[in-house]
C-alpha cells in the first residue's frame, strides 16, 4: 500500500491518500508505438475542512478517487466531501452507520455551531463493524471504535501493518469526549478492545498529528 497524506484546513486534518503501487495503469495510443498514463485509482480518509490542496495533489498525481471513507461526521473531517463530489461525481462515500446523519444536520457535525452550517448528500454507503473496503487495490478492516462520536471507525490493513484511526487515539493523546455523542468510558474502551489488541508494531494514522505505533501508545499513553 502507498500512502499519501495531506495535512488541510484550519484544523490541520490529516488526510489520507492510499492505492496499491502495483497495479499502475498504461495504455498503448492508437499508433501502438507509445504508452501513456492514465489515472489510478486511490482511497480517500477523511477530505478534511478544505479541500483545494487535496484536488490540486489528485491532479497532479493523475489519480482517480472512487471513494471517500469517513472515519466520523465532524465538520473538520467530512466538508471536503463536497469538493470532491462536484470533481468526481462517481465517488461514494463511505461512513459508519450511526454518524452518517451527521451529514445532513449541522447541529451535530459542529458546523453550526461556526456560524457557517455544512450540509451534504447523504452516505452511498453505511459501514458497520468489521465490513471490508476492498477498493483501489486496498483492502481495510473496519473497526467500530465509538467515544469521539458514536459511529467513529478505525480502518486496519493485516497485510501492511497499518491503522487509520481517526480522532480515537492520537500520539500520548485520545480524542475528545465533551462534544455531543462523546463518551469516555466508550473512548477508552474502544482504545484498548480494539486497537491495543492489534500487533504491537502497527502503524498508527491519527486524525490529527504525527504517526505513531501500538506499542508506543501502550507503554507511554498517559490516558492508559
Amino acid at each position: 500500500m502507498k500512502i499519501d497524506y495531506l495535512i488541510l484546513g484550519g484544523y490541520q486534518t490529516n488526510c489520507y491518500i492510499l492505492r496499491n503501487p502495483s497495479t499502475s495503469l498504461r495504455v498503448k495510443d492508437s499508433s501502438c508505438r507509445a504508452e501513456t498514463r492514465q489515472a489510478k485509482d486511490c482511497l480517500i480518509i477523511d477530505p478534511g475542512l478544505e479541500a483545494g490542496e487535496l484536488i490540486d495533489f489528485l491532479t497532479e498525481q493523475k489519480l482517480n478517487p472512487v471513494a471517500v471513507v469517513l472515519t466520523h461526521g465532524h465538520i473538520d473531517h467530512i466538508a471536503g466531501v463536497a469538493v470532491l463530489r462536484s470533481r468526481f461525481p462517481e465517488i461514494k462515500v463511505y461512513i459508519h452507520n450511526l454518524d452518517a446523519e451527521m451529514l445532513t444536520e449541522p447541529n451535530i457535525n459542529l458546523s453550526a455551531m461556526s456560524g457557517s452550517a455544512f450540509v451534504t448528500e447523504a452516505e452511498d454507503v453505511s459501514l458497520k463493524e468489521r465490513d471490508i473496503i476492498d477498493l483501489a487495490g486496498v483492502k481495510l478492516l473496519v473497526l467500530h471504535t465509538p467515544g469521539h462520536t458514536p459511529g467513529g471507525i478505525s480502518l486496519y490493513s493485516k497485510e501492511d501493518g497499518v491503522a487509520f484511526v481517526g480522532d480515537t487515539l492520537f500520539a500520548d493523546s485520545i480524542g475528545r469526549t465533551d462534544f455531543p455523542g462523546g463518551s469516555m468510558s466508550q473512548l477508552l474502551t474502544s482504545v484498548r478492545e480494539k486497537l491495543f489488541t492489534l500487533p504491537e508494531e502497527t502503524k498508527v494514522y491519527p486524525g490529527h498529528g504525527p504517526a505513531t505505533t501500538i506499542a508506543a501508545e501502550k507503554a507511554h499513553n498517559p490516558f492508559f
